[in-house]
């Protein structure tokens, strides 16, 4: 089987999402012999434009269906089999974003084969580490070589590639019997104007040290002052202070800013999870003992709702 990598596209509002890019940094790392990128819309003109100005990419497959107006897992899945069962594929990779972490282990599942998740650090291959334990420990793992490899990458691990590429775009027809029993109902997601929590270089955070929802508003503010995407620790979101969709850490998001600003964590192991590939850690609490000034570059031991202010005037 050659080496040829398949990259299923992670997309929302017409816009490549930035994880696509990033696997397609690890799919570089394991020597392919081409790398493609498949589409899958209802109308993906503009998706795979984007997709074919990745360095690396090879051929972009764009596969329209009016069933994937509003993309589903169950509805994908079998459309990704299609793609992938010709035996053209050696691999077949998607991002572990929620649309990934939804998607690839149904692939896996249809094709009849393990996956590997949360690819980390590529050694050859079918040769990968991948976090356990809640990202406390590293694991390497070996894939069989004689059947198809589903996996998922840590987008936090790999930069996005860069858009100097100018893949052909060619238009495939794909042979999948789709279900019915899963249909779209709506879609409610949080709109904001503030950098994308997942794909933001800088992030601040708030956990239960900033005592209510109202209280939340003193992070927004100096997010925005700074341009940085906004996050929060679970126990803030199971307070009821944000929406669970600003989660950062294990059971949430994986983030890599170059900078991540935490008030009051105190630094759970699943939020240390998520935050871990952060360039420069920078935490403020009131507790001098809290787990989080373990991981932290710059820790400052105080009232988030004094510093806050001052580090507001500071860049003002």
């Amino acid at each position: 089987m050659s080496n040829k990598i398949l990259i299923v596209a992670d997309y929302l509002n017409g816009e490549l999402n930035q994880s696509t890019a990033r696997a397609v940094t690890c799919a570089q790392q394991m020597s392919p012999t081409a790398i493609d990128v498949l589409v899958l819309c209802d109308d993906g003109a503009n998706i795979a434009a984007q997709a074919a100005k990745l360095d690396g990419v090879n051929k972009v497959l764009q596969a329209d269906n009016a069933a994937n107006a509003h993309p589903m897992a169950a509805t994908l899945t079998p459309q990704i089999v299609a793609a992938a069962q010709n035996g053209e594929y050696s691999h077949v990779l998607g991002p572990n974003t929620t649309y990934g972490k939804d998607l690839m282990p149904r692939v896996a599942a249809k094709l009849g084969v393990a996956m590997i998740t949360d690819i980390m650090a590529v050694h050859s291959a079918h040769e990968f580490d991948r976090p356990i334990y809640a990202g406390n420990a590293v694991i390497t793992v070996k894939a069989p070589e004689d059947q198809t490899l589903v996996a998922s990458v840590r987008c936090a691990s790999y930069p996005a590639a860069s858009e100097g590429g100018n893949a052909e775009i060619e238009t495939l027809s794909l042979d999948a019997e789709l279900p019915s029993h899963t249909r779209f109902v709506n879609l409610e997601q949080a709109k904001s104007d503030r950098p994308d929590l997942q794909t933001a270089p800088k992030v601040v955070s708030g956990g239960r040290g900033v005592g209510s929802e109202e209280n939340f508003k003193i992070i927004y503010d100096f997010a925005d002052k700074i341009g940085a995407g906004v996050g929060a620790s679970r126990a803030a979101v199971d307070a009821g202070f944000v929406p669970n969709d600003m989660q950062v850490g294990q059971t949430g998001k994986i983030i890599s800013p170059e900078l991540y600003m935490c008030f009051g964590i105190s630094g759970a192991i699943q939020h240390l999870a998520g935050i871990k590939d952060a360039g420069t850690i920078v935490a403020i609490n009131k507790d001098p003992e809290a787990p989080i000034f373990e991981v932290a570059d710059i820790g400052l031991v105080g009232d988030l709702f004094t510093i806050i202010p001052e580090l507001d005037a500071a860049v003002s």
